[in-house]
């Protein structure tokens, strides 16, 4: 039975405006993006095009760096020139900045419209951005709210986030600008969902999507999860970040991984594994953790299953590419598009199977290829 068949696993995602950030459609039927940010001094070039380059490898569809300074949006042209993912440039209060980041050849400024200062600083702002392409986002943040919103309401909450985002929204509006996403993030789970889930009614502009400060990368990754997945699940977002306290890459990693368990988006290879028993005929956790590292460099989407027993394994072969499923004396069974394929023995389990993905991969590309070359001779 194909995935459309199957309505509980339909994912309506939420009708928004779309909108473009550099080379990436944000909103609308476009694919879910995945971004990170930078933690490296943004006027060394050198040290920030190097991990723009590793989040990159991951799968980041684009990259926010801070932009404090002039030596900071001074780089920022020679960073652009260098990568191939959008740059999101990051301002906070000094509008020079934000003219700067968009001349530099910024995709998109962060920005709070109303932290920018005077209706000409906000005018020139919004020229900038119209000269050069560039699209903005409304960040809104519970720990920095408003004074006004915070006397009014008495704490950060999910109506003065929305408030807040709304009322930013409005002076961009104003300048006939509407190029832009908007987020509303907190670090509690409860605050940014309820918040989100307001602003996705409130307005039809696509929303960036994130658990602000989330933690470590264990403690982080599950909060996130838990925020992002409730929001994802009900077809809200457009774009994510996994805020996490790791290297850039690792929240690229585990943004994909949110969307892939969704059905979202696909990138890389699927492991489907068992967590291991007394019945395991293999050692499962080191055989996997070996595996994922073998095959982090295969962007082509797939699905492998490793499980350790006959219990489960044949039948979660069958609804997978490649299967493997421990078998007794240290001989194995290996399924191929979920029909039994042939046995394996210990010693090369996890060579064997990085040998399988690349060629199945090699093989996915090639019918990819003579699709498109096929469809455009017609």
């Amino acid at each position: 039975m194909s995935t459309s068949h199957r309505a509980y696993r339909q994912i309506l995602r939420r009708p928004s405006r779309q909108i473009r950030v550099g080379k990436v459609l944000v909103g609308g039927d476009a694919p879910i993006s995945v971004q990170t940010m930078t933690n490296t001094l943004t006027a060394d070039a050198k040290a920030t095009i190097e991990q723009v380059l590793r989040a990159e490898e991951a799968g980041a569809d684009m990259v926010r760096v801070s932009c404090p300074d002039e030596e900071s949006t001074a780089a920022l042209k020679e960073i652009v020139k260098a990568v191939n993912v959008p740059i999101v440039a990051d301002i906070h209060f000094h509008y020079k900045r934000a003219i700067e980041a968009a001349e530099a050849g910024a995709a998109c400024l962060r920005i709070n419209p109303g932290n920018i200062g005077s209706h000409d600083r906000v005018r020139e702002v919004v020229q900038a951005a119209k000269d050069h392409g560039c699209a903005m986002r409304i960040g809104v943040n519970a720990g920095s709210l408003e004074r006004e919103l915070l006397e009014r309401y008495g704490e950060p909450c999910p109506e003065a986030l929305v408030e807040s985002a709304l009322t930013h929204a409005k002076i961009l509006e104003d300048h006939d600008f509407r190029e832009f996403k908007i987020s509303v993030k907190a670090s509690d789970v409860f605050l940014a969902v309820a918040a989100y889930q307001g602003l996705a009614e409130a307005c039809d502009y696509p929303l960036h999507i994130g658990i602000t400060e989330a933690g470590g990368l264990r403690a982080g990754t599950v909060k996130s999860s838990i925020g992002l997945g409730m929001l994802l699940w009900s077809g809200i977002g457009d774009t994510i970040r996994v805020s996490l306290s790791a290297p850039p890459e690792e929240e690229v990693k585990v943004g994909f991984e949110m969307l892939k368990s969704l059905g979202l988006r696909r990138r890389g290879v699927t492991v489907i594994s068992c967590p291991s028993c007394a019945r395991q005929q293999f050692d499962v956790i080191k055989t996997v953790e070996v595996l994922e590292e073998r095959l982090a460099h295969i962007t082509t989407p797939m699905t492998v299953s490793v499980i350790g027993c006959v219990v489960n394994g044949p039948g979660e072969a069958t609804m997978t590419d490649i299967g493997f499923t421990g078998g007794g004396k240290g001989v194995h069974q290996v399924f191929l598009a979920g029909q039994p394929a042939h046995r394996l023995k210990d010693e090369s389990i996890v060579d064997h199977l990085v040998s399988l993905v690349e060629k199945k991969a090699e093989e996915i590309k090639a019918a990819q290829a003579a699709e498109e070359a096929a469809a455009a001779a017609e």
